[in-house]
């Protein structure tokens, strides 16, 4: 028992240690799915930093613009998160069902934030309504934050 003990000690040290190990990294050190999706969706911004988040069972990229706007990736370079704050996700860059849906049944609002794991897309529109989508790209919530 004292081993057990033991050694989820040493397993919980080693993931405090190990968390929150960000690193900058040059733009072209990010893997080449993600450079190529900067260019691609984000071409007329200015990158002011990446950086790299290695955790004990994950990687992220950041890529953070000169305007506060963000994106995250995994260590494949595939996004997960991309939050704008001064303007818009840019509609190519979003899964075009889910623009589909925005466009029908919000035409004046635009996507100020997107983000997907394993299960779901959340997504938070610029009329204070946050959207949540299967993988399937139906809706299965919402909810309304104007706070």
């Amino acid at each position: 028992m004292k081993k057990l003990v033991f050694f989820l000690v040493c397993l919980f040290t080693m993931q405090v240690v190990m968390a929150d190990n960000d690193k900058p990294v040059s733009f072209e050190q990010l893997p080449k799915a993600a450079q190529s999706f900067v260019k691609k969706h984000f071409a007329n911004k200015n990158v002011a930093f990446s950086k790299v988040d290695k955790g004990l069972f994950d990687t992220t990229y950041d890529v953070m613009f000169v305007d506060g706007d963000k994106i995250e990736f995994d260590k494949q370079g595939n996004w997960t998160e991309m939050k704008c704050k001064r303007t818009f996700v840019p509609e190519a860059a979003v899964p075009t069902q889910i623009v589909k849906y925005v466009k029908t049944n919000y035409p004046d609002a635009k996507i100020l934030q997107i983000e997907k794991d394993r299960y779901e897309y959340e997504v938070r529109l610029s009329n204070f309504w946050e959207l949540k989508f299967d993988l399937k790209y139906n809706l299965i919530d919402m909810d309304r934050d104007d706070d």
